[in-house]
């Protein structure tokens, strides 16, 4: 979990830059166009996976139009772009597991792109089956610790149906089965709590340590890349670097 939560947080500090591209509002538009067409509807109070996208998109500051237009494209009330689901799979720097999950209207295209990141970055891809059996779908919340005492968290938490709340040096990490992830994260909100990130994501099993600082940054590096291509809409990976090394890192 440590290497997927770092990661969070690097790129909550990444999240200035990132919008300034316009790259979260496209990612987030083609999310809430498949998560309408696929997730159950138009209607985020019969679909999770739209109530979710919404959620994060309304975090993102977009506005309630550009939300509502892209809904429409998906359940068809307005013509957009067809989008489909695939996820790469494949070995980064130092053997580090990862998955790449993809949003696109031309998989080949995405499938040779992907694997030209891969490539040029010291990585291989695999095919399918070879790393996902490693991640588990979770619900992870983030938190800094300057936003409320352990204790207090904990009794929030669990008293809401999280799994687990494991304390890092800067930050707590909140796990939850995701069917109970918006319990938590509600609860976790009407408390006041700030969390740096709030998601659904897949959590490795085990991680892979990373103690040379060449791997971590090259690791970094391919992820960074993976995650500003317009069609990857998420990349996890089962690194674990520790926190003295990753300060010494730019991404």
């Amino acid at each position: 979990m440590s290497g997927h939560s770092k990661w969070a947080s690097i790129k909550h500090k990444k999240a200035a830059t990132d919008s300034k591209r316009g790259k979260v509002f496209t990612k987030l538009i083609k999310e809430l166009t498949v998560a309408a067409r696929f997730g159950g509807g138009g209607n985020p109070d019969a679909n999770p996976r739209l109530r979710l996208a919404i959620s994060r998109a309304k975090e993102s500051n977009m506005p309630k139009d550009n939300i509502e237009k892209a809904i429409k494209k998906g359940t068809g009330e307005l013509p957009g772009v067809i989008y489909e689901e695939v996820t790469y799979e494949g070995y980064g720097p130092g053997g580090v597991a990862m998955l790449v999950d993809v949003l696109t209207d031309n998989k080949n295209r995405a499938a040779s792109e992907i694997r030209n990141i891969f490539s040029k970055r010291g990585a291989n891809m695999a095919g399918a089956g070879s790393v996902s059996w490693m991640f588990q779908p979770k619900g992870m919340i983030i938190v800094e610790k300057k936003e409320c005492a352990e204790d207090k968290l904990m009794n929030i938490i669990l008293e809401n149906g999280a799994e687990d709340m494991t304390v890092q040096d800067e930050t707590y990490e909140i796990s939850t089965a995701v069917k109970d992830f918006e319990n938590v994260k509600k609860a976790v909100e009407d408390n006041g709590v700030i969390a740096v990130s709030a998601e659904i994501t897949k959590v490795p099993a085990n991680t892979v340590k990373i103690n040379d600082k060449s791997t971590a940054q090259q690791i970094l590096n391919l992820i960074s890349t993976l995650e500003d291509h317009d069609d990857v809409q998420n990349v996890y990976a089962n690194f674990d670097i520790p926190d003295e090394i990753l300060k010494e890192i730019e991404v």
